[in-house]
């Protein structure tokens, strides 16, 4: 029997696990699951004889693969897999997955709740603006990018993108209004809202330059990691502009001088908050266990990360 280990430092939402355990059942798997571990110990204990594991943004390292020799896949229940050891992962012959697409629509949802809040300045009592008119640029128009543009379209925004992977004519077939370049849609929107991922060409691209060319007024709002801000500019940039505004979903590590310095101008969550609604766990959850299944079943690898 494969034995299909569920690790989590912070809980798992029961009711997604209640819908992934009969998925797994019924294939014939088993399900166990370790939450609210406070040890690697733990975890590396946990491994040591598991078929395949499902982590959200717990790290899967060299060291975890290496001590659970029977692993055969691993699913990060999430879009981005940043946290999985994709080299060591393709050395020991594990497959790494990842769920895109189903955690899209709570990012996006938290993006246009987040712009509301700093645009009616914290429900502080003092007159804000209306989203409604203005610009927004979905940088990168993958799946949480193509939600926050539907959702951004319904509050009456003009809705702009760049993409170099998607073909123009998918995104104006959508409504949205395709840019060449990065530049043009940092010059051309009120807000941005990240969505690139976190690699050797992202990681501190968004950076003084860039943000420079917004308008005044202009808000960044990064759901996607803190890595690809160039914190240190950013810094500069919101002294340098007392107009501009920084919201995210991920405190930077430089939070202490956005509250030293920037009050009113800037809101983070207490932790990263775009997956964590019920339905986005359980979406989730059990796409990755069914993933799971139809690898061991049918050898199904489509949504293979690793080479």
């Amino acid at each position: 029997m494969k034995k299909i280990l569920v690790a989590t430092e912070k809980p798992f939402a029961k009711a997604a696990i209640d819908q992934m355990a009969p998925v797994v059942k019924n294939a014939g798997c088993e399900l166990v699951l370790l939450e609210k571990y406070t040890d690697k110990a733990q975890l590396l204990d946990a491994v040591k004889d598991v078929h395949a594991m499902i982590v959200r943004s717990d790290k899967v390292t060299r060291e975890v693969i290496e001590a659970a020799p029977e692993l055969k896949i691993v699913v990060r229940a999430g879009a981005g897999f940043d946290n999985l050891d994709l080299e060591a992962c393709t050395e020991k012959g594990i497959v790494a997955m990842n769920t895109p697409g189903q955690n899209s629509n709570a990012v996006a949802e938290l993006v246009l709740g987040m712009m509301v809040f700093m645009a009616r300045n914290g429900y502080n009592g003092t007159a804000g603006t209306e989203l409604r008119g203005k610009k927004i640029g979905i940088h990168a128009y993958g799946n949480v990018g193509h939600y926050v543009a539907e959702i951004a379209k319904g509050f009456g925004m003009e809705v702009y993108a760049f993409d170099p992977f998607v073909a123009k004519e998918k995104i104006e077939a959508a409504g949205i209004q395709p840019v060449d370049t990065v530049e043009e849609l940092y010059t051309t929107c009120d807000y941005v809202s990240l969505h690139i991922p976190a690699n050797e060409k992202t990681k501190q691209s968004i950076n003084y330059e860039l943000l420079n060319k917004m308008p005044k007024g202009g808000v960044l709002v990064n759901t996607a990691r803190k890595e690809v801000i160039h914190e240190e500019e950013l810094l500069k940039l919101m002294a340098d502009r007392p107009d501009f505004k920084y919201i995210s979903d991920i405190a930077p590590d430089c939070k202490a001088d956005f509250e030293a310095k920037f009050e009113g101008r800037f809101f983070f969550t207490p932790k990263k908050m775009g997956a964590q609604t019920a339905e986005a766990n359980i979406n989730a959850g059990v796409a990755a266990a069914k993933q799971i299944i139809g690898f061991f079943e049918t050898g199904d690898e489509t949504f293979r990360v690793n080479k």
